[in-house]
């Protein structure tokens, strides 16, 4: 009997240790990828100011080609929106909310399935090269230690669908220029 005693005060410290673990990591995170498209920033713009152009080169769209896509509001604009549903990609929603013509795109995403939310932005800047792309996500996992063990991986998680995605974008806008 003192054996199973021992294992379970072992246990019992594991997951207290994984707990106070959580609560140390951060809860913030922020994953941000970038490429030069040898292209002008008004070639670029309208891809990503208008979220229906959005399934030619974001790679979640391409993973599902099943997935219900919904848009609202005012067509490349502040207020526009996109939620989807997709058994193999998730359910969100994307709203802009805010812009800069021809050099960044803010918007609002969230993940009703997890109630997670993030902001995203695509950033372009002038270069000799042509224009970068920057793209970043950033977000709050909140006071949940086991959700803040994401924070270890998800530049992981999405950071090569973001590097896929520019990569699609840089296709698109170069091969119509």
């Amino acid at each position: 009997m003192a054996w199973l005693k021992k294992i379970l005060i072992t246990c019992v410290a594991i997951v207290a240790l994984f707990v106070a673990v959580g609560f140390i990591l951060p809860s913030n995170y922020q994953v941000q990828r970038e490429i030069t498209i040898n292209a002008s920033a008004d070639k670029i713009y309208p891809n990503i100011v208008n979220l229906k152009s959005w399934p030619q080169w974001a790679v979640w769209f391409m993973r599902d080609p099943n997935m219900a896509v919904s848009f609202s509001g005012p067509d490349r604009a502040i207020g526009m929106q996109t939620s989807w549903e997709s058994e193999s990609q998730g359910n969100g929603e994307m709203e802009i909310v805010s812009l800069k013509h021809n050099r960044e795109i803010i918007y609002h995403l969230y993940f009703p399935d997890y109630e997670m939310s993030s902001t995203g932005v695509i950033k372009l800047t002038d270069t000799d090269q042509g224009t970068l792309v920057t793209w970043s996500d950033s977000g709050d996992l909140g006071m949940n230690p086991v959700n803040r063990y994401m924070s270890l991986m998800i530049d992981g998680m999405i950071g090569p669908d973001f590097e896929l995605g520019l990569e699609n974008l840089k296709t698109v806008v170069e091969n119509r220029s």
